[in-house]
């Protein structure tokens, strides 16, 4: 993939942090098999000190912030600690479901290869979901984690059987247009492709309080796949 210029994905700075609207297919960390191109590593070529205050999924996309110095990455860690900071999120969902303001209270376990599960003993997680927008056969989904588990928006919708589109890890299928558009014609030889290449889960928004204890939000647009993703399946309410 190309990589983006780092200045491009800025959605908020001040002398303390930056949030950045994190592109899909980009790590924010080194991975186990380091070596890749990740967002600290793209962010460490402008700034000395920066360190990322949380972490989005490889494919997630979003609002993703990164302090500029220890005292402000000591500050935000701790709200992230203390459930101060409010992210919510956006995912596009299989099923046609009706929520509001509803509470998935599940706890999570990790697993060894890198997958999580719902586990009765696993450490508490807590995830608040309502609709968006109900589409003919899918859900535009609002869903505000107030744990910070691992994949734990992927696993609460599942477990609702909203699977995300894409997320073939927790049982959401990709998402073909054939499935909706009855004159769906591919050039002889041609295979279809899936609609979106990953997992339709975006991170809209966070709100956080800065060093001198200002509450700021920062909203981040959607990138181009999901978006056409959206306009989309409106097509078909």
């Amino acid at each position: 993939m190309k990589l983006p210029n780092f200045q491009d994905l800025i959605l908020f700075e001040d002398e303390d942090y930056v949030v950045i609207n994190k592109p899909p297919f980009l790590a924010t960390l080194d991975e186990r098999f380091g070596g890749a191109p990740n967002i600290l590593r793209l962010a460490r070529e402008q700034y000395d000190d920066v360190q990322a205050c949380h972490r989005l999924d490889k494919e997630t996309s979003g609002s993703l912030a990164l302090a500029k110095n220890p005292a402000a990455y000591r500050h935000l860690a701790m709200q992230f600690e203390d459930r101060k900071v409010k992210k919510v999120y956006h995912a596009a969902a299989w099923g046609v479901h009706d929520y509001e303001g509803l509470r998935v209270e599940r706890s999570i376990e990790t697993t060894t290869k890198g997958k999580a599960r719902l586990a009765f003993k696993g450490k508490p997680a807590v995830t608040l979901v309502r609709t968006l927008e109900a589409y003919a056969k899918h859900t535009l989904l609002e869903c505000q984690p107030i744990t910070g588990r691992m994949h734990q928006i992927r696993l609460h919708l599942a477990y609702l059987q909203a699977p995300i589109i894409g997320d073939n890890m927790y049982g959401g299928e990709d998402f073909y247009l054939s499935s909706l558009k009855r004159k769906f014609n591919m050039k002889e030889g041609e295979e279809e492709q899936p609609f979106i290449k990953r997992f339709a889960l975006h991170a809209a928004s966070l709100t956080f309080a800065k060093l001198n204890g200002e509450s700021v939000t920062v909203e981040a647009p959607y990138p181009k796949d999901f978006r056409v993703l959206v306009e989309t399946l409106r097509q078909y309410q």
